[in-house]
């Protein structure tokens, strides 16, 4: 079982968008694929064709120490939900009382029966981002093809440094650059550094910029619904095998 955190702290980088179609695209492989919406925000959750408001789901598990199990969702074949729930906000505002960065680690000790485990994390630095980073072993950061999206690279690695080193917890890094231009100077720019600030880290497919990706999730659909023949399905198709085999560029 592989349990991979998908974080930013910068916003607009297609953060839950790459959970929600990389979920789908293995458990269309027929893998068993689990996903946890860690951003109280609950964007995932609503993705994925589920109503926020009308269920508990983490905030429970970290809150109340309540089982995963007791709130998972079948949201599609092989794919399975634990929604973010009204309350998750409340697990900043409590802080670190009682080991609850630790929390959602140990829910999911009892949970083998997965291929992947995925966690959309909030774009933040505070308790939820601690209990995702805590509960897996590999962590995978979208990269907007601009300007800022690299900008914001360096100031999240210094975060996760300081967060490796206060856990006693070494994570693999893996990187996607997303809402890339092929035709922008810019993006193959911010592409290369990538590639020459972290050798063999950055996984090879790149997440184009196409309009199906900001629309599908607002009819409750991942791309592979919504337009499975659009360019960005492919890209996520072969960004989920990049995963499976670990495929990075040099």
């Amino acid at each position: 079982m592989r349990k991979i955190a998908i974080i930013n702290q910068k916003g607009g980088v297609g953060k839950t968008t790459t959970v929600l179609n990389i979920a789908h695209a293995l458990a269309l492989q027929g893998k068993r694929i689990l996903v946890l919406d860690m951003d109280p925000q609950a964007h995932l959750t609503a993705g994925l064709n589920v109503n926020p408001r009308d269920c508990t789901g983490l905030d429970a598990a970290l809150l109340d120490g309540e089982s995963l199990k007791a709130h998972m969702l079948e949201v599609r074949n092989n794919l399975f939900l634990v929604p973010a729930g009204v309350r998750l906000c409340d697990v900043e505002i409590l802080g670190a009382a009682e080991g609850r960065g630790e929390r959602l680690r140990a829910s999911l000790l009892p949970e083998q029966d997965w291929d992947f485990i995925l966690i959309d994390s909030p774009p933040s630095a505070g308790m939820l981002v601690m209990n995702s980073l805590y509960a897996v072993d590999e962590i995978l950061i979208p990269v907007s093809a601009d300007y800022f999206g690299l900008q914001g690279v360096s100031y999240l690695m210094s975060t996760l440094k300081n967060f490796e080193d206060k856990l006693g917890h070494t994570l693999q890094h893996r990187f996607v650059v997303t809402r890339f231009h092929r035709r922008r100077t810019l993006g193959k720019e911010v592409l290369e550094k990538l590639q020459a600030y972290f050798p063999h880290a950055v996984l090879q497919t790149v997440i184009r910029e196409l309009a199906a990706l900001a629309v599908s999730p607002g009819f409750g659909q991942t791309i592979f619904e919504y337009d499975a023949s659009c360019p960005a399905a492919k890209d996520y198709a072969t960004l989920a095998e990049d995963i499976v085999q670990d495929r990075t560029k040099p």
